[in-house]
């Protein structure tokens, strides 16, 4: 008789492979679990790194801002709207003077001496924006320059001056409406807007 216990110890050769096999799946499980652990966890730690930079950039910029604000020297509002109207008020001076001239030396009235003392006005604009006088005006009166019609004049002018060596058709004719292009546009599409309003209600 063959004992038992020598039968139960020895296993058949395809319960070997059965056992090889599962150990096999349970290597490959186990393994994975782990890749995925660690790929996790890298994960994980790129989304944290991702947010601590973006957070560190705005802090940055934060101070940055805070940094300039306090260099920089404070807004003299009073002071600015001050200038702005003394400037602003000279201008509109200069063009009643031109109304007065043209009236009394020309005997101009109504459209024609607005029409006038517009081309004056832009005129003189022009010629100050090209002999360097109407910027150094603007940055001392601000809005007083910009609002009047002097300030539309620079405002093609100086485009025109500007970008001059890139052309007479690409530089200078292109460009020169960059600034005054849009206040020209919705100029007359506000104007237009508005006859048609009064049209309407004149029926």
């Amino acid at each position: 008789m063959v004992a038992e216990p020598f039968k139960s110890a020895l296993p058949t050769p395809a319960e070997a492979r059965l056992a090889g096999a599962k150990g096999s799946a349970g290597g490959s499980q186990n393994g994975g679990s782990q890749k995925g652990g660690q790929g996790g966890c890298q994960s994980g730690g790129s989304q944290k790194g991702g947010s601590g930079a973006g957070q560190g950039a705005a802090r940055i910029n934060e101070n940055y801002l805070a940094y300039v604000r306090s260099l920089a020297p404070p807004t003299k509002h009073f002071h600015n709207c001050y200038r702005a109207f003394i400037v602003g008020g000279l201008i509109c001076c200069i063009g009643q003077f031109f109304r007065y001239v043209f009236e009394a030396a020309f005997g101009l009235a109504g459209d024609e001496l607005a029409a006038a003392v517009s081309v004056a006005l832009i005129f003189l604009g022009c010629l100050l924006t090209g002999l360097g006088v109407y910027d150094r005006i603007g940055k001392a009166a601000g809005a007083g320059s910009i609002v009047p019609i002097t300030g539309f004049a620079n405002s093609v002018a100086s485009p025109a001056l500007e970008f001059k060596a890139e052309g007479m058709v690409t530089g200078m004719a292109a460009k020169m409406f960059v600034v005054a292009g849009p206040i020209i546009v919705f100029g007359v599409l506000s104007g237009a807007a508005v006859g048609i309003i009064y049209y309407l209600l004149s029926l």
